[in-house]
């Protein structure tokens, strides 16, 4: 389970897609919690109402949800996702500039009705930008990490607000938040969305299975993975430019220590090693590597000499009993001596 766990929290760290959605998620939800959380207040104290206008503003906010998933389509097609979400955001900000200077119910209820709009448009684009940057194997706690990031965003935001309401009043609190919301937009702009959804991040299960001289238990480990190269040109730059997009692929897949050394006797020879926390988890890489890594490794490829050599090797607590295994991972020749 914490293996798991593991994997799922390093694939988030090294994959830019599912980054930048988490980016955009803490530019919009932690300014938006505000009128989540001081809601009731605006009921309460600024039109001295009771229950029941609460309750009302609750179902106008679901109405505007409804009218912004209504409105998704269309308005998608025409902004994109990164302008839909920017929308989004500032519907919440002038929903909660409506809550600054409400006194009666039909700005309240217009406040209401925009902020649940903004929200819904933003939250669903957000959610489908998280998951198309997901492969199949991670999309599951890939989601869950982009989730804690929303519910804990508002959670703090939630608080911290109410701590400044308490301090500020009401009305000073709405329009701080708004305006943290509307400058999040082009702070948070870089970071584009749904940036994955043109990337084969089908399996590609080029990797063939290891073969083994000893049988391996599933949790033993960690194992070191080298691969040796050998260039073919005399530049170094393309080659060390291309194996830091499989080191990217390498760490989201699960790895770490990561690192390319060049040897200081011969030009144009390097060695790639990384390291997998089990035995199970180096037999995962087979299934977690897409079509868009594969496109990475024969990149590579074409600028070697001759394939790679590839050895894996599993720690041991004694040098005597160091089990040593060879394979063909990426259709490399397998190695024949240890490198």
């Amino acid at each position: 389970l914490f293996s798991a766990m593991r994997a799922g929290v390093r694939h988030a760290a090294y994959n830019p897609h599912l980054r930048a959605t988490l980016v955009r998620t803490l530019a919009i939800f932690p300014f938006g919690a505000a009128f989540v959380a001081l809601l009731p207040l605006v009921a309460r104290t600024q039109m001295t109402a009771g229950p029941q206008i609460y309750g009302l503003l609750i179902g106008t906010i679901s109405i505007g949800a409804t009218l912004g998933l209504l409105a998704r389509p269309y308005m998608r097609q025409r902004l994109g996702p990164d302008g839909f979400v920017a929308v989004g955001t500032f519907a919440i900000a002038l929903g909660m500039i409506l809550f600054a200077l409400c006194r009666t119910p039909p700005f309240a209820f217009a406040g209401a009705l925009i902020a649940g709009a903004g929200w819904t448009s933003a939250l669903t684009s957000l959610s489908v930008s998280a998951q198309v940057a997901l492969p199949d194997w991670v999309r599951g706690r890939g989601l869950a990490i982009y989730l804690t990031v929303v519910f804990g965003s508002i959670t703090v935001g939630s608080l911290a607000w109410g701590f400044i309401a308490a301090r500020l009043g009401l009305s000073a609190t709405f329009l701080l938040a708004a305006a943290g919301a509307v400058a999040g937009v082009p702070l948070s702009w870089s970071w584009r969305l749904q940036t994955a959804e043109d990337i084969d991040l089908r399996p590609s299960m080029h990797y063939p299975n290891v073969m083994l001289v000893h049988e391996v238990e599933d949790d033993s480990g960690p194992v070191l993975i080298t691969l040796h190269y050998v260039l073919a040109g005399d530049d170094p730059e393309p080659f060390l430019d291309a194996i830091e997009d499989v080191g990217q692929q390498r760490r989201r897949d699960g790895a770490y220590a990561w690192g390319v050394f060049a040897d200081v006797a011969q030009t144009g020879v390097y060695l790639e090693t990384f390291l997998t926390g089990s035995w199970l988890e180096a037999r995962h890489f087979k299934a977690r590597v897409t079509n868009a890594d594969r496109m990475h490794e024969e990149k590579i490829r074409a600028l070697l000499a001759e394939p790679p050599r590839v050895t894996l090797m599993l720690a041991s607590d004694s040098p005597r009993e160091k089990i040593e295994m060879h394979a063909d991972l990426n259709v490399f020749e397998p190695a024949r001596t240890p490198v």
